[in-house]
């Protein structure tokens, strides 16, 4: 099991070539918390849009992108266009290795393993297995669950912001995905979010260090004392 500092992010680069509103107005999206930067509310506000000075930056060889970390380039809203135009661009420089991570699974295995680039890995966000109201318009996790059972290659989960949960069910959604690694992380911004205690997320991640590597992001402290 690891424990980041800080992002569990940080053995990536980020690469936003996709400005405008994510579509799925999560309540607790990080790219909120950066809108107080005039830069950022102008990129992240408004029509979604290529970013046509980030679709222009050498990406190099050797690298590890995170493709449109602060947006959702496979959001039902986003034109089919944009995509391939992004993957397009990664796939001019092949000798990297490229994430994708999307609360809308289904369009990316619709995607089709043709269409990625040669070095890839793709994951999606399960907060948590529950049914909760208000918090997001994205796809319902457990759809997003089935979909990534779908998916063939690497793969990985995040559960960030972690809700309350059921341990066995959310267990076994993530087993059937069999993913590389799980990122766990808690609330950072004080959304007031349906939490689960201490106990139920140290046996969360007993029951998955079971069968796949677990990454603690260190705002989990919170929830963990």
């Amino acid at each position: 099991m690891n424990k980041t500092k800080g992002n569990m992010y940080d053995w990536v680069m980020p690469w936003n070539p996709l400005a405008g509103e994510c579509p799925h107005k999560c309540v607790y999206c990080s790219t909120k918390s950066i809108m107080f930067r005039p830069s950022c509310k102008k990129k992240y506000s408004g029509e979604l849009r290529l970013d046509e000075n980030a679709m222009k930056k050498p990406l190099g060889k050797g690298n590890t992108w995170f493709v449109c970390a602060q947006n959702d380039l496979f959001a039902q809203e986003v034109p089919q266009e944009f995509i391939h135009k992004i993957i397009r661009r990664c796939k001019e420089y092949p000798e990297n290795t490229y994430v994708f991570q999307s609360k809308n699974p289904e369009r990316m295995f619709y995607i089709g393993v043709l269409r990625w680039p040669e070095k890839n890995i793709v994951g999606t966000t399960i907060e948590t297995n529950r049914h909760y109201l208000g918090w997001s318009v994205a796809p319902e996790t457990i759809q997003r669950a089935k979909e990534m059972v779908k998916i063939q290659g690497r793969k990985f989960v995040t559960i960030e912001p972690i809700f309350n949960f059921d341990i066995d069910i959310l267990t076994s959604w993530i087993a059937q995905i069999k993913p590389e690694f799980v990122n766990i992380g808690a609330d950072s911004k004080k959304h007031n979010l349906p939490e689960p205690s201490p106990e139920k997320i140290k046996a969360l991640i007993s029951e998955l260090s079971k069968f796949t590597e677990v990454r603690l992001k260190s705002n989990l402290k919170r929830l963990l004392p």
